[in-house]
């Protein structure tokens, strides 16, 4: 028999918020959902201590916020997904590649299996062994480490490229200009670094955002099929609370040569199918006795997960036109670091 587990709608709505944000965010959903209501205490620090059992209330209840946010990431990015899919179904039904999308549908199959296997198999006893504050906040600083590791090969990549421009105007005879790539577009904008970068502060908020363009979808269909499988496989360290699936997944893909605007699109495509699929699979405990006592506040925190998933997804699709990892690799390692210390020696 089951004991009837209690949860509040104020914690609901509290983790639905975090969780929605830290999803889509590079900071690990799973490691904040972990460390924040232990940072809280009481009543809060119990309902951690729930996610690591064999039969978890508090693992349905995270289960419905994955499925929100999962829909979210489907909703955003429909008319993509319809491109997708229905590349997908052609590619079947022709038997070979024509189209970029078709090459993409493909490239995201082949990320999603590895990562799918490697949760059916690791998933439960990932959980009951890492679910738990202090690891949580180690493999949270290893997350801020991987970031900062991305965004450092990135704007190696950019000094690199603006190196070849100089020298390619000189070399022409031409007077040299510097040029500024975006942290988002990748593409070079003429004039004086500091001029550019007072542009992007000043506009990156009016951006039109554009889920993916013609120009996005074609650099996404030249990833290749061994990076699309090593990347989608790094996403299974997501397995590990603190560790972000988007944040590997970018990284995957700046390593590859994406830009940030694109290697974070990249990695919402990938990383829908894993969170959706996942979520589809737990649906049983949300309609079980495990979930007893706590739909209400299902419900109530999958709709807070729903809003801030959507909030997110806006807030980065402008945010990584224009600008970089370093600020959330920081914020990893800090709130990770204070974490360690907090739950490793008090």
């Amino acid at each position: 028999m089951h004991h009837v587990y209690h949860m509040s709608y104020l914690q609901a709505i509290v983790i639905g918020i975090v969780q929605g944000v830290g999803e889509l965010f590079p900071i690990s959903s799973l490691g904040h959902t972990v460390l924040l209501p232990s940072w809280f205490g009481g009543s809060w620090g119990t309902l951690v201590s729930q996610e690591s059992m064999p039969e978890s209330p508090y693992l349905a209840f995270v289960v419905g916020l994955h499925l929100a946010t999962a829909l979210v990431l489907v909703g955003f990015y429909v008319r993509e997904w319809a491109r997708i899919v229905s590349g997908f179904l052609r590619t079947v039904a022709r038997r070979r590649i024509a189209t970029d999308a078709e090459r993409l549908a493909w490239f995201i199959v082949v990320a999603t299996i590895p990562v799918g296997l490697l949760g059916l198999a690791f998933e439960h006893q990932f959980r009951v062994l890492f679910a738990k504050p202090l690891a949580a906040a180690v493999f949270l600083m290893a997350n801020g480490v991987i970031l900062l590791a991305g965004e450092t090969y990135r704007r190696r990549n950019v000094r690199m490229a603006e190196a070849v421009a100089a020298a390619s105007s000189a070399g022409a005879g031409r007077p040299a200009v510097a040029v500024s790539t975006s942290a988002g577009s990748g593409r070079p904008v003429a004039g004086t670094p500091s001029a550019t970068d007072a542009v992007s502060r000043t506009r990156w908020r009016d951006e039109a955002i554009v889920p993916m363009d013609a120009a996005a979808e074609h650099e996404l269909a030249q990833v290749g099929w061994l990076s699309s499988g090593l990347i989608g496989a790094s996403q299974a360290l997501a397995l590990l609370a603190g560790v972000s699936r988007e944040g590997v997944a970018m990284v995957g893909g700046l390593f590859r040569g994406l830009d940030n605007e694109n290697a974070m699109r990249f990695s919402f495509l990938l990383s829908t199918p894993v969170i959706f699929a996942a979520g589809i699979l737990k649906v049983p405990d949300l309609t079980g006795p495990l979930a007893a006592g706590i739909r209400g506040p299902v419900l109530a925190g999958a709709l807070a997960a729903a809003v801030s998933s959507l909030c997110a997804i806006v807030f980065l699709s402008r945010y990584f036109k224009t600008r970089t990892l370093l600020p959330f690799a920081i914020y990893c390692l800090v709130f990770g670091l204070a974490s360690t210390i907090r739950f490793g020696v008090f």
